[in-house]
């Protein structure tokens, strides 16, 4: 899923982009949690996925102050991909779609199942799970059809298998 942030996205919206496996922020947006502001926490996400993006120290300063966050910064700390301006930010959020899309699918599962399943595991265990997922991928008809796309100098035509 990718997100397209254009203007504020506080609160349940900074969580709804951070569900996300990609964000894209226009230079309009701004993110924050400020739900300390009114005396509770997060509740949809935002104290365990803000951290594992960004980081504890960050996170914590975006949680405890409840300050927001610009588009500019949001992008230097690792909050979003990328930022653009605001009339570009659809073109720019169907482009990164188009180019995901047009990558194998097996691979792209398996590429998001080995970084969501790793990312909570000691590195031992995550290269464990990749190990499994690259074995999964390479006996793919797939693989077979890329590697012949790339040696033939023409497109792929991926089945998903």
């Amino acid at each position: 899923m990718i997100a397209a942030v254009n203007g504020y996205a506080l609160g349940g919206g900074t969580e709804l982009a951070l569900a996300c496996h990609i964000r894209i922020a226009s230079t309009n947006a701004r993110f924050g949690q400020p739900e300390v502001k009114l005396g509770v926490i997060p509740g949809y996400g935002g104290t365990q996925r803000l951290p594992r993006l960004i980081g504890k120290g960050l996170s914590l300063e975006i949680i405890l102050s409840g300050e927001m966050v610009d588009a500019q910064r949001a992008e230097r700390i690792g909050l979003v991909n990328r930022v653009v301006e605001p009339e570009k930010l659809m073109e720019e959020a169907f482009a990164m779609a188009k180019k995901i899309m047009a990558q194998a699918p097996l691979a792209i599962k398996c590429a998001l199942e080995s970084v969501n399943k790793g990312i909570d595991m000691p590195l031992a265990d995550g290269l464990k799970v990749e190990a499994e997922m690259f074995a999964k991928v390479c006996g793919s008809e797939d693989k077979r059809e890329g590697t012949s796309a790339f040696l033939g100098k023409r497109p792929p035509q991926f089945k998903g298998k």
